[in-house]
């Protein structure tokens, strides 16, 4: 089972953490990506992020494909903000779980490891001083 959504509302760790929970599952691996602070010693103000959803949408099925076909995984979510978020709040959480807790691990890190490089969303990052689009890719 594969849950993926774009949203311009606030993540809820709670929820993605009762979908992902299975019965059969040993191993559930969660990443949770914050907004921080700082980055490279500029204070954060905000970060903005933009998206080609349908295709974003459509890169992340992929992904969440190829994760099923090559770890024994059971479930797999995906949920990404988009928008305006401050400090603290959530951008992406990512869940998996499997029987045993190494494809949960794995599966979770070749996710979001693989959604920066493919999927099409952009991040601004604003500054006191400044912004810079980061991680921008196709």
């Amino acid at each position: 089972m594969v849950d993926i959504k774009m949203s311009q509302h606030p993540l809820n760790p709670r929820e993605c953490v009762d979908w992902i929970m299975d019965s059969e599952c040993g191993g559930i691996d969660l990443f949770i990506g914050r907004v921080r602070s700082e980055t490279l010693g500029n204070k954060v103000v905000q970060l903005e992020f933009e998206s080609y959803e349908q295709m974003a949408v459509k890169e992340l099925k992929l992904i969440t494909d190829h994760v099923i076909a090559t770890w024994s995984v059971q479930k797999v979510l995906v949920h990404h903000r988009l928008g305006v978020l401050r400090v603290g709040d959530i951008p992406v959480i990512i869940a998996v779980s499997a029987e045993h807790r190494d494809a949960a691990f794995d599966a979770c890190r070749y996710i979001i490891d693989t959604l920066k490089r493919t999927v099409p969303i952009w991040k601004k990052e604003i500054y006191e001083d400044g912004e810079v689009w980061v991680a921008a890719h196709p």
